[in-house]
C-alpha cells in the first residue's frame, strides 16, 4: 500500500505541467478556432474577455483600497477589438471617462492588443503612451501591455501594476512580476489540450484565476 501511495504521488507529480504562454500565431489560431469551430460569436468572446477583465480589476483594485477622494477609474480604449474588450469591462465597473491626469485612482489598459504592431504606433496613441509612462497612477493591463511586443516585454515600454490574460499567456507575460490574472475558463478541453495550454484549476465557479 505504501508503494501505491508513493507512485501515485509520483505520478500526480509528472502530470503537472507547466502554464504554457502564448505566441502572437497560437494566440490568434485559437482566437479563429472558437468562432470558426466552436460557434463562438465575436461579441460574446468580448462580453466574456471584458466581464473577466471587470472581476479582475475589483479583486486587485477592491473599492476601499481607492484612495482618492471619488473612486475614479480610467479606462482606455483602442480603435480595434481590445478597446471593445475595454468599454465592456468598462460597463461592468459602471466608470468611463476621457483625459488622463492623476486624479484617477487607477487606469485600465485596453488601448492596444495582440493585433497592433508595436514598431509602428501612430497617434493619437504613440502620444497616449509617453503619458503613461509618465504618470504616476496604478495601471492594469488587458491582454497585452499597450506598446509590448507580443513574443517578448518591451523594456522602455509601459509598466503595469497588474496584467489581466485572456485565454492564455502570452510570451511578454512569462516574466512579469505583478498581479497577474488569467481569464481562460471558457475554453474547450479540446482546445486546452490540442496547444498543451497547461492552464490552472479554477476555484469554484470563477472565471478567472490569479497566478
Amino acid at each position: 500500500m505504501e508503494k501505491m501511495n508513493h507512485s501515485s504521488a509520483e505520478a500526480e507529480a509528472e502530470a503537472v505541467e507547466p502554464l504554457r504562454y502564448l505566441s502572437k500565431g497560437e494566440a490568434t489560431a485559437i482566437e479563429s478556432e472558437l468562432l470558426k469551430d466552436y460557434r463562438f460569436g465575436q461579441q460574446q468572446l468580448i462580453e466574456i474577455w471584458g466581464q473577466a477583465c471587470a472581476i479582475a480589476i475589483t479583486k486587485a483594485y477592491p473599492l476601499g483600497s481607492l484612495t482618492k477622494k471619488q473612486p475614479t477609474v480610467l479606462v482606455i480604449c483602442g480603435p480595434d477589438q481590445h478597446g471593445s474588450i475595454g468599454l465592456v469591462c468598462a460597463r461592468h465597473l459602471r466608470i468611463f471617462v476621457q483625459l488622463i491626469n492623476d486624479a484617477y485612482n487607477l487606469v485600465i489598459d485596453a488601448m492596444l492588443g495582440t493585433e497592433a504592431d508595436c514598431s509602428n504606433i501612430k497617434e493619437p496613441y504613440s502620444g497616449i503612451l509617453v503619458t503613461l509612462k509618465q504618470v504616476k497612477t496604478p495601471i492594469a493591463s488587458v491582454d497585452v501591455p499597450s506598446g509590448w511586443d507580443v513574443e517578448e516585454a518591451k523594456q522602455d515600454g509601459i509598466n503595469p501594476e497588474v496584467l489581466i490574460s485572456l485565454t492564455a499567456p502570452k510570451k511578454c507575460a512569462m516574466n512579469f512580476s505583478g498581479k497577474h490574472f488569467l481569464a481562460g475558463r471558457f475554453l474547450p478541453y479540446d482546445i486546452q489540450k490540442k496547444y498543451e495550454l497547461n492552464l490552472p484549476d479554477f476555484p469554484g465557479s470563477d472565471c478567472l484565476i490569479e497566478l
